[in-house]
């Protein structure tokens, strides 16, 4: 193997590793998170709302979709910043919630705040 075919062996050895690499930090990351709902002022009815929420991380890209009890499916997208925290907010059909949370590994979370406060710490699935 001459010098020429030993530098091209390694170069592609390098782009082969950088394309595992890149397609294993790539991948996404899926968590979840269901409970009931706490109370915000002037509603007393939250304690009895259930909502599931279903975040998928991918790079710095935040995906979610929640789902109360006999209600709609919603969405919601974010950029998380360099910190690993994120900001978004969710249409309803009156108004909005604000989604907030954090992608860091240790302590991945989430909150929608709105007409009641649902979330917590997700759980990797």
């Amino acid at each position: 193997m001459g010098r020429f075919a030993t530098v091209r062996f390694a170069a592609l050895g390098t782009m082969v590793l950088m394309f595992i690499a890149g397609t294993a930090a790539a991948q996404p990351v899926a968590y979840s998170w269901e409970g009931m709902g706490v109370g915000v002022v002037g509603s007393s009815k939250c304690a009895t709302y259930k909502m599931k929420i279903d975040v998928t991380v991918q790079g710095n890209q935040v995906n979610g979709v929640f789902q109360q009890d006999n209600r709609p499916e919603r969405i919601f997208a974010a950029m998380a910043d360099a910190d690993g925290t994120y900001k978004a907010k969710a249409v309803l059909e009156e108004g909005t919630l604000d989604v907030t949370g954090s992608i860091k590994e240790a302590n991945p979370t989430i909150v929608l705040d709105g007409y009641c406060k649902f979330g917590g710490k997700l759980t990797k699935k």
